[in-house]
Parts: C-alpha cells; structure tokens; sequence
C-alpha cells in the first residue's frame, strides 16, 4: 500500500466512530435493561433515577421513549452497531464508494435529528433529563458533526475547494464544537429545569 493511502486514511475519524459506536452501544444497552426492569416490576424506579429532574423512568415510559412503537433504545441497540462497524474497517484499510458514505450519512443525519427532537421533548415536554440518554446525545452529536465534515473535506459530497478546506479545518475544531453544543444544551436544559439545582 502507498504511503499516499495510508495518509489519506480517515485514521482520527474511524477510531472515534469506534469509540462512540461502543459508548452509544452500552447506553442503549443499559436503557434497554432499565426499560425490562420497569415491565417487571412495574413502578420500580431505576437505577439511573437521581432526583425528580435528572431520571430515566419518566423517559422511558413516556409515548416519546417509543416514538416508533418500541422502546427508543432498541434502535441504539441496532444503530450503533454501525458506526463500529465502519470505524473498524476503516482502520483495516477499507475503502467505501460514494454512495456507501452518502447512506452512512444519512443514517447518522436521521439519529442526531431524533436526538435534537429528543433534547427538546425532554427539556420543554417532558420536564426530565435522562442520564443514559444524555450519554446518547454526548456520542450523536459530534459523530453528526465528523461525518458530514469528513464528506465535505473528502469531496465525496459537491463542494468546492475552499469549502473542502474549511470543512478540513473545522474537523480540527470538533471537540470543541460538540462542547459548545453540549454548553446550550445544559444551559436551555438550566434555565428551564433547574437540573443543577435538583442534583
């Protein structure tokens, strides 16, 4: 193999899909046993319940938890399988088509907007924060962030040169894009719920 393949490999990109395919993985994972818990012994609280505000119970049995007539945390169960996935044939040297990235996006574009929807359900609706699922919205967020930047830089995606070039840039910025985002969300999530002060 070239050296000029081996630099061209999304290295940065694939080790964190990687890491966030697992993280998300395990959060849906603990939601799902949390959600088996419930059915068991109904009116249980969960062991992720911390104070009226920060909980998973509430989430879990409102119709937003099963938006899709199941419990939401199956379809982490399934998703984030994904990301690993690619992350690690990535490390392994593989090289995917256009039209495999172009679907890959558009399933991590579907999961960072039932996230957004999520945030806001939670915050504005349902009145809780749910620890699991705020480890969901950690990974999603900037997974959406690294994917359509990488897609933009690697010109798999019409963009001219200079927009390929700030999306290079702005992948050096990533985290701390993704700690903003993480910023407005706990500050929508204080000024409406308090949470700091339900701890």
């Amino acid at each position: 193999m070239s050296s000029r393949a081996v630099s061209s490999r999304p290295t940065v990109l694939a080790l964190w899909l990687v890491l966030a395919g697992v993280v998300g993985w395990f959060a849906a994972f603990e939601l799902t046993m949390e959600r088996l818990h419930q059915l068991a012994e109904p009116g249980s609280a969960a062991s992720c319940d911390f104070s009226v505000v920060v909980q998973c119970s509430t989430n879990l049995e409102s119709w937003q938890g099963a938006v899709f007539g199941f419990p939401n945390p199956i379809l982490g169960l399934t998703g984030w399988v994904a990301p690993v996935v690619v992350g690690a044939a990535l490390l392994a040297g593989a090289r995917f088509a256009r039209w495999f990235w172009l679907l890959f996006w558009l399933g991590v574009a579907g999961a960072f907007a039932l996230v957004v929807w999520l945030i806001a359900q939670s915050i504005f609706v349902i009145g809780t924060l749910c620890p699991w699922c705020m480890v969901t919205w950690v990974v999603t967020i900037p997974t959406f962030y690294a994917v359509t930047l990488h897609l933009v830089r690697a010109g798999l995606v019409p963009a001219s040169a200079r927009a390929r070039k700030g999306a290079a840039t702005l992948m050096g910025w990533l985290p701390v894009l993704a700690v903003v985002s993480y910023a407005v969300v706990a500050l929508i999530a204080q000024l409406r719920l308090d949470w700091i002060g339900q701890l």
